[in-house]
């Protein structure tokens, strides 16, 4: 039986999206003709493609199949119009979300290439459960995300391994830290809790002198003497190695938490693959 394309363009913006409104606005349609679209589709194939959550489409397993037979073909086509129309080469705009930190630091140098050669990059700065409900909902491509993903529909892919450090500048160099001022991301000293259960087996019950809800503030905070911090090494390295600031210790087990590279289930875009696998194979060097 032979199919409409639009139908199946429109089917596969729906899955890939995640919901008849996301998948609408990627087609620049209304949501009732996508709905029809969908159903047409359903009904041309004599099965159903998805299930109506309150929030969202999930897909059947016949939507899985049909979605891996036909998302390289039709990627592939429109590509191929988008060169006729001397668009960007990678097709499409990729929405990759992130810590602050890490994103401007580490993963936007990592994908600067990528972008010089065409490909069209939107980032969205954010806490990891507000970005991974935006994945879900198809509003992002690709999440950093500081936790493994256990929402229904996304899959992830270890990315590094982020070592912390407890550090000060010189003027606290000699300073038992649990003396010293505390400079922090939250007021809950998140990172630095976490250091002291691992490294001084002890619960810190402290409160923070200086609150910055941005690591790279706590980083410029804590090298000008405002007192002691935990940091990732990689945000910390320059000034580590520069001698502005200093390790206070130097533990055989350091704490680490590992990032995670969460995109949804099922076929990609190949700008999306292409930034994804960009980002996998940089994260080894981390």
């Amino acid at each position: 039986m032979a199919v409409s394309l639009d139908l199946l363009r429109t089917f596969l913006a729906v899955y890939r999206a995640g919901s008849v409104t996301q998948g609408a606005a990627l087609l620049r349609l209304s949501q009732p003709t996508v709905t029809a679209q969908v159903k047409a589709l359903e009904e041309a194939l004599g099965r159903p493609l998805f299930e109506r959550l309150p929030r969202g489409m999930a897909p059947t397993p016949a939507a899985d199949q049909l979605a891996r037979q036909i998302a390289d073909p039709l990627d592939t086509l429109a590509e191929r119009l988008d060169g006729e129309l001397e668009e960007p080469v990678f097709g499409r705009t990729v929405h990759l979300g992130g810590p602050a930190e890490l994103v401007c630091v580490r993963a936007l140098p990592a994908l600067a290439d990528l972008v010089a050669d065409g490909l069209q990059l939107r980032v969205t700065l954010g806490l990891t459960d507000d970005l991974l409900a935006g994945l879900a909902a198809g509003a992002l491509d690709l999440v950093i995300s500081t936790v493994r993903p256990r929402r229904r529909g996304l899959r992830s892919d270890p990315l590094c391994d982020e070592e912390f450090v407890l550090v000060a500048a010189e003027r606290w160099a000699d300073a038992d830290p649990a003396r010293a001022p505390l400079v922090a991301y939250a007021e809950n000293l998140p990172i630095i809790r976490r250091y002291w259960r691992t490294v001084f087996e002890t619960r810190l019950t402290r409160a923070p002198s200086l609150v910055v809800p941005d690591l790279r503030g706590v980083l410029a905070a804590v090298a000008a003497g405002a007192g002691v911090t935990v940091l990732p090494r990689y945000l910390c390295a320059t000034e580590l190695a520069t001698g502005v600031l200093r390790p206070l210790l130097e533990p055989e087990l350091p704490p680490i938490n590992t990032l995670f590279l969460a995109t949804r289930d099922g076929p990609a875009h190949q700008a999306v693959s292409a930034v994804r696998a960009r980002l996998l194979l940089q994260g080894r060097l981390w």
